[in-house]
This record gives C-alpha cells, structure tokens and sequence, in this order.
C-alpha cells in the first residue's frame, strides 16, 4: 500500500487540497454542533437523505415531478406514501434508483469498508435493480457488457480496465478504517473513478454518490449524516460537477486538482444544505 500512501500524499500536496480538506471538516464540525440537532438527529438525518436522493437523481437528468414539488415526491417515495411500483416511466426508475441506494446509505457500518467489495456490490444492487437482468446487479461488467454513457467523460474503459480500477478503489476505501488515508481524499478519488472507469453496467454515479455519503458518516468527517453532499454536487446544476469530472479524466494534476477541489467545496457547500435541513426540522417545517 506503500504506493497508494505515496500517490494520495502526493495528490493532498496539490495546491488548495489541503485547505480544502480543512474548510470541509470545519463546515462538517459545525454543523454537528447545530442546535437543531440536538435529540433530532435521525429526522434531521432522515431528510438529507431526501434531499441527497433528490440531488443524486438530478444529476442523472431526472427530475421528479410531485404535486408539492421534487422534495415532496421523493419524501413520499422513501417513506412509503408512494409505492414503488406506482411509476413506469424512465425519470421514475432512475427517481427510485437513487432513493433505494440513498436509502441504503444509513445501513452502511465502519467494519464494511474492509470489505468494500461486498459494499459496492450492495450498493449496486440497491441502485440497479430492475434497471437491467438479475444477473448483472451487483457485480462488475463483464467483457462482452457495455457501460452506460456519459456524454463529457467519453467512452467508458474496456471491462478489464474498469474492474482493475475499481480494485484500487477497494484498497483505498480499506485505508479508511483507523484514519490511514484521509476519508475526504480517498472517497473524492473513489468517486471519480467509479464514475469515470464505469465499472457497473448502469447506476455507476448513484453508486459513487452513495458511497461518499456512506464514508462522510462512518468515517467521522459527517458522523450525524444529516450533510447532503449530493446536493454541493448538483448545485448550479451540476455543470461544476460533470466539468471537473471531465478535468480529472485528463489524469494531469491540474485537472485532478479541479476535481478534489470541487469535492471538498461540494462538502462544504452539503453541510450548508445540512444546516438547512437542521433549521427546518427545529422549525418544524418538514413536509
């Protein structure tokens, strides 16, 4: 792992990395300590994950459509008030998708990311169920599968690629566990290269986007989990983040830079979001 230790110091090294890692633990640790927070934590947590879900499926192109608006219908969806099967459109599938997987995020434990195979796998199987045959949930593309598109990033790498890189992500992620990485260094590099290498079939980006949530909580960066990091992603909509993802598939450090760079801001910008969503459940205003 030596070689990882060296490359992930060598990538908090770039200019602004580091102090971006910082404003993104500063604005974390801030909102832990939000009064409206206190005794409040699993709602407040609750809603996030309505409006990371929301954010998430945004930047898939899906926008749910409800009588009291996007928030409200996916609200609806992840407690029950809708059911699953209600809708058969394309914007409706990929709006279950990313609540079935963001939903899934409050299961996920320390301990899983020594085994972060088995993480992805239900991750995947969360994101991708009944968007392609059972038998390609869950588990990396094979050689004859093609990868979904994503129209700035260019074809997807060969299968053989994707799976190796998605190795690497998996030694990473196991770096975590006792703080021998930096969980917002490793899970910015985690989720581009999910996205980027597209080592699933469908539901790559869902997955990344899950997945850093997941690492925010566990790893103590954002231990209530009431952050919405996919919402500093979706924020101008997204423009920011399918640039600085096509900046970090040139592989040159300035363009890697651009990408760690709007992780950590997309944080900051989540715990804001996270403030919000603390404010309104003191408030009582949550739909």
């Amino acid at each position: 792992m030596s070689s990882a230790h060296d490359a992930l110091r060598a990538l908090a090294a770039l200019p602004g990395v580091g102090e971006g890692m910082d404003r993104a633990r500063d604005a974390c640790t801030t909102l832990r300590w939000h009064g409206g927070l206190r005794r409040r934590t699993p709602e407040a947590a609750a809603e996030s994950r309505v409006r990371g879900a929301t954010a998430s499926a945004l930047l898939e192109g899906a926008e749910p459509a409800g009588s009291d608006g996007s928030l409200a219908a996916v609200r609806d969806l992840m407690r029950g008030a809708v059911s699953d099967g209600d809708h058969d459109d394309p914007v409706w599938r990929t709006v279950r998708a990313a609540a079935r997987v963001t939903a899934r995020t409050e299961r996920v434990t320390l301990a899983e990311l020594a085994a972060p195979a088995q993480l992805l796998a239900g991750l995947h199987t969360a994101a991708a169920a009944g968007l392609v045959p059972p038998q390609e949930v869950g588990r990396p593309r094979g050689t004859a599968e093609a990868a979904e598109g994503v129209a700035v990033l260019g074809p997807a790498p060969e299968a053989a690629e994707a799976t190796a890189r998605l190795q690497a992500v998996h030694g990473l992620l196991r770096e975590v566990p006792g703080g021998r990485l930096p969980a917002l260094l490793v899970v910015a590099v985690a989720h581009a290269e999910i996205v980027v290498a597209r080592p699933f079939v469908v539901g790559n980006g869902l997955v990344a986007r899950a997945l850093e949530r997941s690492v925010l909580r566990v790893s103590g960066v954002d231990p209530t989990g009431v952050a919405v990091p996919e919402h500093g992603h979706a924020d101008r909509v997204g423009t920011d983040y399918r640039g600085a993802l096509a900046a970090y598939t040139s592989g040159d450090p300035d363009g890697v830079r651009l990408w760690l760079e709007h992780c950590t801001e997309a944080v900051v910008r989540g715990a804001a979001e996270g403030g919000r969503v603390a404010d309104a459940v003191r408030a009582g205003r949550l739909g």
